[in-house]
């Protein structure tokens, strides 16, 4: 009798089992990588994005420390600057654009506050200017020095040190030119810009040699006046631009007008064309042969002081 062969269900059974679990790990691998890579990917990116923005961060604050330092730098700078009068002369000086505007309009009030300013024109020479400074000094008022670039090289080193005298003193440092030659400034008596600008700078070089590479002044006054001359209209915008004041006057004492005087002659006309203005910029001169002016300035403070005027320098 033939032996029939027993067919093993539960073992067939057993590796289907078996199969679908390999199926199902093989997916589940499979997925596992996919999400895994995917998961890496994503991780990878997020430390690169931050990386990024720290980068970024660091290169924002690298610029904010720079510019931050720049502007130190620029303020530690602008402390040197010296404009005009030394830092202990800036209590007895005045807006001199405020006194430029006030005189283009004619306008000498002052709210009942009266202030003369006493300036100097042509200096320095080293005759007169010591015995303008002695008389200033004596009576503590401050003045303000309208300074010719020829004449400063002329006095040679006593007149640079006059120059440091009257900064150190707190008196006002302003340009007059270098020539004060009207040919060259005003030909046929209309401004040439060019001529005015390169003749001014000669002096303003020369200022700074003396007081110094911050030393710079923002107040000129135009050889003969800027009312005297015509075409000055790009000379006012160029001023306007920079922050910088042409002073003419509205008093003077006369020592360069006229016939000569003496101390008592220009000490009276200085008072009389002063009356009635409680803004005065008394218009006098400190170069050679000016010796009366500085024997009338006594006489010339001591009427100022007498009417309750206070003495100031333009700046």
């Amino acid at each position: 009798m033939r032996k029939q062969n027993k067919i093993n269900f539960g073992a067939r059974k057993k590796k289907k089992v078996d199969a679908k679990k390999v199926a199902i790990v093989s997916i589940a691998s499979v997925v596992i990588v996919f999400v895994g890579a995917k998961g890496i990917g994503a991780t990878t990116a997020f430390i690169q994005e931050q990386r990024q923005v720290k980068i970024e961060m660091d290169k924002k604050a690298e610029e904010e420390r720079i510019l931050a330092e720049k502007k130190r730098k620029e303020e530690e700078e602008k402390k040197k600057m010296v404009i005009g009068v030394n830092h202990n002369g800036k209590e007895d000086s005045y807006d001199a654009i405020e006194i430029a505007k006030k005189l283009k309009a004619g306008d000498y009030s002052n709210n009942g506050e009266k202030i003369v300013f006493l300036t100097f024109d042509d200096g320095t020479s080293t005759t007169v200017t010591p015995e303008v400074l002695k008389v200033l000094d004596e009576n503590n008022v401050k003045a303000t020095f309208f300074l010719t670039g020829e004449n400063i090289e002329r006095g040679g080193q006593k007149a640079k040190d006059l120059i440091k005298q009257e900064f150190e003193k707190g008196h006002a440092i302003a340009n007059h030119s270098y020539s004060h030659n009207y040919k060259i400034l005003y030909p046929q008596r209309t401004l040439n810009l060019e001529s005015f600008n390169a003749d001014f700078k000669k002096t303003d070089d020369i200022l700074k040699d003396v007081l110094g590479p911050y030393f710079s002044t923002r107040v000129i006054r135009c050889p003969g006046g800027h009312m005297s001359w015509k075409g000055m209209e790009p000379l006012d915008a160029q001023l306007e631009e920079k922050n910088m004041a042409s002073i003419d006057w509205n008093a003077l004492s006369a020592d360069a007008e006229g016939r000569k005087k003496n101390a008592q002659q220009l000490a009276e006309y200085a008072i009389k064309t002063s009356e009635g203005k409680e803004i005065v910029v008394l218009l006098m001169h400190d170069t050679y042969g000016k010796e009366q002016t500085a024997k009338s300035l006594p006489q010339i403070i001591k009427h100022f002081k007498d009417n309750g005027y206070a003495f100031k320098t333009l700046a």
